[in-house]
């Protein structure tokens, strides 16, 4: 069988569910544990978090699906997630969200042929006066162009790809 949560995401997950009156108040940071390991988070991985927990898994599952954060589904190296709520669209962000899939060669939510990316149109991102912006990972990337967007992004797969060089 293959495990999805290995042990030592296991003992941090089991340490939560000690930490909180309710198994429910542990499954953010639970979720995001086993989405650090995976860059998602795996239907299995939910599997097996409802044996941890002693929760359903259609309740792990609505709070997966609730929260925008959590990745279903696998993304690229580089997760962008370009805000197209109000602000945002009035200066751009949606054409920026296109522009970057069309560099790319990716639609939205799907990973690009390289691997590297993944767009993701997103609601507000709570950085309105600074629009349009972008988050990638947990950094975010304001007042950009085009062009800005791009660079950010190319300085970043580069950074991974010397990392991933010397691992």
């Amino acid at each position: 069988m293959n495990e999805y949560i290995p042990q030592a995401d296991k003992e941090f997950i089991l340490k939560e569910l000690k930490r909180y009156e309710t198994p429910i108040s542990a499954l953010i940071p639970s979720l995001f544990c086993i989405q650090k390991r995976h860059g998602w988070v795996p239907a299995e991985a939910v599997k097996e978090l409802s044996l941890l927990s002693d929760l359903p898994e259609s309740r792990i599952n609505e709070v997966l699906n609730f929260y925008t954060m959590f990745n279903k589904k696998p993304v690229g190296q580089l997760h962008v997630q370009v805000c197209c709520n109000v602000s945002c669209a009035m200066n751009g962000g949606r054409e920026l969200a296109k522009h970057i899939c069309e560099t790319y060669k990716v639609g939205f939510e799907q990973v690009s042929p390289c691997g590297t990316v993944t767009v993701s149109p997103v609601e507000c991102l709570g950085a309105c006066d600074k629009a349009p912006m972008m988050q990638v990972g947990q950094a975010y990337y304001e007042d950009l162009t085009n062009e800005s967007a791009l660079e950010v992004l190319e300085k970043l797969a580069f950074e991974k790809a010397k990392v991933s060089a010397h691992v």
